[in-house]
């Protein structure tokens, strides 16, 4: 079975949440959890997280949300596509795990063996 990885990352594209899922599960089902107790201003999240009750859930945490709006929506919901720029981050962070060749060929078959290595190699990346 294959698995997904659900990441948070801070201001400098450090990682500071990391939650593997199945790979069929949407990303909206651990969006809540990816948010939990975070401090900050801003969150910064692709279209995949565009949901009203996401969203109550951002402003509940007193964070500005900046996604998006998905096309289904009738009425677009305005972001500012400046600060949105910067989710390039997370892409960042993606392409820096993926440079630990045991993580790109996922040699790890068991979900837990792989959060094992994913967070060793998030600690070497903090570590830089």
């Amino acid at each position: 079975m294959t698995s997904k990885v659900h990441i948070t990352v801070d201001g400098l594209g450090n990682p500071v949440r990391l939650i593997v899922t199945p790979g069929q599960v949407h990303d909206s089902v651990e969006a809540e959890n990816l948010i939990e107790g975070l401090k900050g201003e801003y969150l910064l999240a692709d279209k995949a997280y565009d949901s009203d009750r996401f969203r109550t859930t951002v402003a509940q945490a007193g964070l500005i949300a900046v996604i998006p709006p998905n096309r289904s929506r009738s009425m677009a919901i305005s972001y500012d596509a400046d600060l949105y720029k910067e989710r390039h981050l997370v892409e960042c962070f993606i392409n820096k795990i993926k440079q630990f060749r045991r993580i790109a060929t996922r040699y790890e078959k068991t979900t837990t063996s792989f959060l094992s290595i994913l967070s060793l190699c998030c600690a070497m990346i903090w570590m830089r």
